[in-house]
Parts: structure tokens; sequence; C-alpha cells
């Protein structure tokens, strides 16, 4: 039976950043039931300003609504360092969160409650006080092929040798080096019809950009060839998100659990996030993987290549998918062992030296 009591004595110590920190499941029932229902409790959703960031936001917070209804849902939007600085590769700038510090900086302020993050892009090591709450179903990881209106008989394959190559990141760089040094590479920033432009204008001849991303913003019709995984490991999480909250809000964190949680998504990513926190490996650093559930079997393909391409380690484990993050750590010292340090290490040292 509910204690009233304890209820009031919640209300009245509600400082965290979640109105319903204290509020339980019960509680919510009750709400909907008494004379008390009309004061609607309310969550603060933060999200970058960004067109795919507000389309993941806002299939959360619809998410959230469908279970919740008498839960009102907001959403706050934000730029981060990441979205400012559009005439900088991404590696060059140096920063592991260049698009998660301000809003997890909302959320320590008591600004906004929780954070939606392509999980990609959410570093693997949070501040303290915050936690990766919930992951959600995962749309194909895969990174896909673009291309110019002349090229649209090719696939990456046949593409013409000195092919312009739009890529931002430098785990796509590093493996596509290896498979195709005739290729000339080239950095590529700012939101997706942006790049789409610059694209169709001639200024690439293909670009190298995530499925997922193109599938949430209605563009499918634009991936010409889904990359092999033989050629182009994805990045770490890529085409799942990432849900961050205070890391002791138990009561948020298991409506966020019940609404978006996917197991699968969730244990492949744990895997994934472990094996790039034990390499100390940023977003932006070229590591790729692949995660398969086969049974209660999860199997782990990673690499660490060199930006040229002419250096990397690779190699497979399998094991209990009730202890995933264990078997990303043991991927990361298996490719320590075979070189994955040093390589790293003259990435950082590049990297420094601008």
């Amino acid at each position: 039976m509910l204690d009233l009591d304890n209820v009031i004595e919640s209300f009245e110590s509600l400082t965290a950043v979640v109105y319903i920190r204290n509020i339980s499941p019960d509680l919510t029932n009750w709400f909907m039931t008494s004379a008390v229902s009309s004061s609607i409790t309310t969550i603060r959703i933060g999200s970058r300003k960004s067109q795919l960031a507000l389309i993941q936001t806002y299939w959360v917070k619809e998410e959230l609504s469908k279970k919740f209804p008498n839960i009102k849902f907001e959403v706050h939007t934000m730029s981060t360092k990441g979205d400012k600085i559009l005439d900088v590769p991404l590696a060059k700038i140096g920063d592991k969160a260049l698009f998660t510090k301000e809003l997890e900086l909302g959320m320590m302020n008591r600004e906004i409650d929780f954070a939606v993050h392509s999980l990609k892009d959410l570093p693997t090591r949070l501040p303290e006080g915050l936690g990766l709450a919930v992951i959600s179903e995962r749309e194909n990881p895969a990174d896909a092929l673009v291309v110019h209106e002349k090229h649209k008989d090719k696939q990456i394959e046949t593409l013409p040798k000195g092919a312009v190559i739009g890529t931002s990141s430098l785990r796509r760089l590093a493996q596509l080096r290896h498979h195709f040094p005739h290729f000339e590479f080239k950095d590529v920033r700012g939101n997706l019809n942006t790049r789409l432009a610059k694209l169709d204008s001639g200024e690439y001849d293909a670009l190298i950009l995530a499925a997922a991303g193109l599938g949430r913003l209605g563009m499918s019709n634009r991936i010409h060839q889904v990359i092999p995984k033989e050629i182009s490991l994805h990045a770490v999480g890529q085409g799942a998100l990432g849900i961050e909250c205070l890391s002791d809000n138990e009561k948020l964190i298991s409506l966020l659990k019940e609404a978006i949680e996917h197991p699968p998504t969730r244990d492949r990513c744990l895997a994934e996030r472990a094996f790039l926190r034990d390499l100390e490996g940023g977003c932006q650093v070229p590591i790729g993987v692949n995660t398969e559930i086969n049974g209660d079997q999860l199997t782990m393909t990673g690499i660490v290549a060199s930006i040229d391409g002419t250096k990397r380690v690779k190699d497979t484990v399998t094991g209990s998918l009730s202890e995933p993050e264990k078997l990303g750590s043991e991927l990361a010292h298996l490719l320590r062992e075979q070189g994955a340090q040093e390589i790293l290490d003259e990435i950082f040292a590049t990297l420094e030296r601008g």
C-alpha cells in the first residue's frame, strides 16, 4: 500500500535533476486516478539541434509518451562544440566529448533530466555522476556508399582511380585506404544535406556515411551500396541511441528501460564500448568493430588501423552473451598483444602535432 507520508516527503526532497526521481510506478498510477493528477510531472529531454538529433530525440519522446501518457515530456535543444566547429576535421579538434559535453553540463546543472545521443558519439568514460542508462534497438550499423550520379553504375570496388571520396571519420579513412590506396580521400563536414549538396555539385565522387543516419532521415534511397564488413568494420555503438542521465537516478532509469531498452543491442554495444574503453580510444580513432549474437554466444571482431592504412591489427573472439564487457576487454587485450598499442601511440602523436 502507498505511504502518503513518504510521498509528501519525496516531494519536499526533490532536488535532483529529474522531477520524478523518487516517484515509483505506484505513485504514477496514483496520479492518474487521484484529484492531484492535474499536476502533471514533467521530464526534460536534452538534444542537439541537428535534424538527425531531433528526429532521434522525438522518437524517444514518442516512445516514452506512449508508455507513460500522464507524464509531460519536453525537448530542450543545445549546440555542442562539434556542431559549431565545421571547418576543422573532427580528429584535429582533440576533444572526446565533441557532441556531448554541453548536454552533460545541462544535466549536472539541472537544466535537463536526460540526454539522447547517437551512441557512437558518446565517450566510453563519462563524467562522475553520469551514466549510460539505456541503449535503444540498433538500426543497420554498417557504413554506406553514396555516389555522384555519374557513378551510379559503380560499386566501391569499381570506382575509378583518383576518385575523390568524402569522409570525416578516421576509422573509415584508415580501412578504405588499406583496400583502395588509389582513391583520393577528402574531409567533409556539415549536416547531411550540406554533404549531399557538395557531392551532387561534383566536389566529391562519393561519400561514406552511416546507413542508420540516412535511414532515420528518410534518405535510404541515397544508399548506393552497404559497405561489406570485410572492407569496413563499423564504429562502436553505430546505429544505436544512448540515453545518459544521473547515474543514481534509479527511478528514471527504470522508466527509460521499460520504454526504450533493447537487450540484444545493449549487450552488443556494451561489448563494443568495453573494447574501445580498454584500448583508450576516442570516437575519432581508427577502431572498428562488428558484433553478432548466436544463441547465448556473442562473437566480436575488432580492428585497429593506422591512418594511412598500411598497418592494422584485426582479430575475432567468441564468448558468453552474459558477460559482454568481459568479451570486449578480452579482444582489446588480444589486439594489444598483436601491436595495437603501437599503432594507437603513433596516431595520438600525429594528432598532437596537428
